[in-house]
């Protein structure tokens, strides 16, 4: 999993059904090229580096310009540049990838064992700063290279021949498959990245691929950019559309007017226009595996590490009214962090994770401003704050309907005595460094996960996690999803409960506040056909075509 962080851009405005009038055709279909798709894209990419990714967009651009070992078709994997799907010997503890003769980068040069060697020690070094690197722990050496106890040469990688790559763990690690569609696994072109250095994966000119397409047009901060089909990709005979061009379009309204007039082929909507368009034809919604939360820094403010503060705040937001007035585009109000039909109890197939834990989700997340009143009056008087006026800011994006959505919940929290809540909406790249580097008293944030297993949520709040950037913590929840990592990883069953009760201590602790599940509503024109969604809500543009 890339574990991207959609620390997300929350995507474009509320806005009124006036322009949903018609449906102009001011390009002519003569004008709208026949090999090409149009797409509009809700921020712009902040890296195409695979080590130092951390959110959605880059991720989906780097899953359309490269290939990992496997690949999403919808929910199935598939191999890619494995050859198959590969059963682990030595009790789980081995995996053996043998590559495809036929993979290519687009300079030429081919894909070798050693791409994924140079790219996974390159990763975990932390030279590199990669904010995915964990993800690496349970392979060989991971946790102490990434620790800075051993050398990143050490990891338990090898390239057997030119194709045959190895991979060694200290411990099982269940979900290690679906891993391999992540981008942070993806292999790297040594050559490339030693000749670009810190700048590699800044511009398209610091590229190359070994994926569907190839990036061009890109300086790394523009608002529009154009993928083009690479023909040296092993499986390129089945890539139809040779050319993919990308449009920022912040604002719903000019989303909807550039697809109206035939300019975009598929954009995303929210708000009020979404709402509005759920009838038509060409209107879809895709859930995703992403929920959005607050995480309240306590590192900066001690007050937020009591318990009923926490409960107070998050009791006293109305998320039905959030996601029904003011977000709308599918998304769902949740009483949790982790996302809802995703994973599935292993003795009942029937039992979705969230509804196993709901219970204690429910106490501390369901609107109810008279107990979060209660508890908010209990909490000023545990921690000295009685009869003051407290002054907090929420960070967030600066997109319309972030801003909308963060009026409202200030709205709801200052309905507690005494509590006084400022704005502040940045670029989405502000809010991201701000966020790592604890610079905000409260975040509007996001996490998207890349296969369907709670542990991507879960290990997000552990103590050391370089993603808990509210420094919530607590020892008890740490042991249950070390457990879950560790010693019951190839037990599903007791790996199961490790992670409910995980679950069930940071829903009654309020590690985070959720707010809403999301969902994105798209509008696509009828010639754009095979649109094809994996677990994370990301698109396989192997299978797009065009009518």
């Amino acid at each position: 999993m890339q574990f991207k962080k959609l620390f997300v851009a929350s995507v474009t405005a509320l806005l009124s059904a006036s322009v949903l009038v018609g449906c102009s055709s001011s390009t002519s279909k003569s004008q709208v090229p026949k090999d090409t798709i149009r797409i509009s894209e809700k921020d712009v990419i902040s890296t195409m580096d695979p080590s130092l990714n951390t959110d959605m967009i880059g991720a989906q651009n780097i899953n359309n310009t490269m290939d990992g070992l496997y690949r999403y078709h919808g929910k199935e994997l598939q191999p890619a540049i494995a050859t198959n799907i590969v059963k682990p010997t030595n009790n789980g503890l081995t995996y053996t990838f043998k590559l495809r003769k036929t993979a290519r980068w687009s300079n030429g040069d081919p894909v070798t064992a050693d791409d994924f060697v140079f790219a996974w020690r390159r990763t975990v070094d932390p030279k590199t700063k990669s904010a995915s690197s964990y993800l690496f722990e349970g392979i060989t050496n991971a946790k102490d290279i990434t620790s800075g106890v051993k050398a990143a040469n050490t990891l338990g990688v090898k390239a057997l021949d030119k194709h045959t790559f190895q991979v060694n763990l200290e411990k099982p690690i269940p979900y290690l498959s679906a891993l391999m569609t992540s981008p942070t696994f993806f292999p790297q072109n040594q050559k490339i990245v030693k000749k670009w250095g810190q700048k590699f994966g800044t511009n398209s000119k610091t590229l190359v691929s070994n994926g569907p397409y190839k990036l061009v047009n890109w300086n790394g901060t523009n608002n529009s950019w154009t993928e083009v089909k690479n023909d040296k990709y092993w499986n390129a005979k089945n890539v139809q559309v040779r050319k993919i061009q990308y449009q920022v379009v912040k604002d719903s309204s000019t989303a909807l007017n550039l697809y109206q007039s035939n300019k975009l082929d598929r954009v995303l909507l929210t708000g009020d226009i979404s709402k509005q368009m759920r009838g038509n034809k060409h209107y879809s919604v895709i859930k995703q595996n992403s929920t959005y939360y607050i995480e309240l820094n306590q590192k900066r403010h001690s007050f937020f590490k009591n318990q009923k503060i926490r409960q107070a705040l998050s009791l006293a937001i109305n998320r039905k009214q959030l996601t029904q007035k003011i977000v709308g585009s599918g998304t769902v109000a949740t009483n949790t962090f982790n996302a809802s039909n995703m994973a599935f109890d292993p003795k009942d197939k029937n039992k979705d994770f969230t509804a196993e834990t709901n219970k204690t989700a429910k106490a501390t997340a369901t609107y109810n401003l008279t107990k979060a009143k209660q508890l908010w009056k209990e909490g000023l008087k545990e921690t000295g704050q009685n009869n003051k006026q407290l002054h907090f800011t929420l960070l967030g994006d600066d997109l319309e309907i972030s801003k909308q959505q963060d009026e409202f919940i200030q709205n709801q929290l200052e309905k507690l005595p005494g509590l006084k809540v400022s704005l502040s909406n940045i670029p989405f790249k502000s809010r991201i460094a701000r966020a790592q580097s604890g610079n905000f008293d409260m975040v509007v944030t996001a996490w998207s996960a890349d296969f369907p297993d709670p542990i991507n949520f879960l290990t997000l709040f552990t103590t050391n996690s370089s993603y808990n950037d509210g420094k919530w913590s607590n020892a008890e929840y740490d042991r249950f999803v070390n457990k879950a990592l560790n010693e019951d990883a190839n037990t599903p069953s007791a790996r199961w409960e490790d992670m409910k009760a995980a679950q069930n201590i940071a829903n009654e602790q309020v590690a985070a506040i959720p707010l809403y599940q999301n969902g994105q509503s798209f509008m696509t024109h009828p010639r754009v056909k095979g649109v094809d969604f994996g677990p994370s809500g990301d698109y396989n543009m192997v299978s797009i075509r065009i009518k």
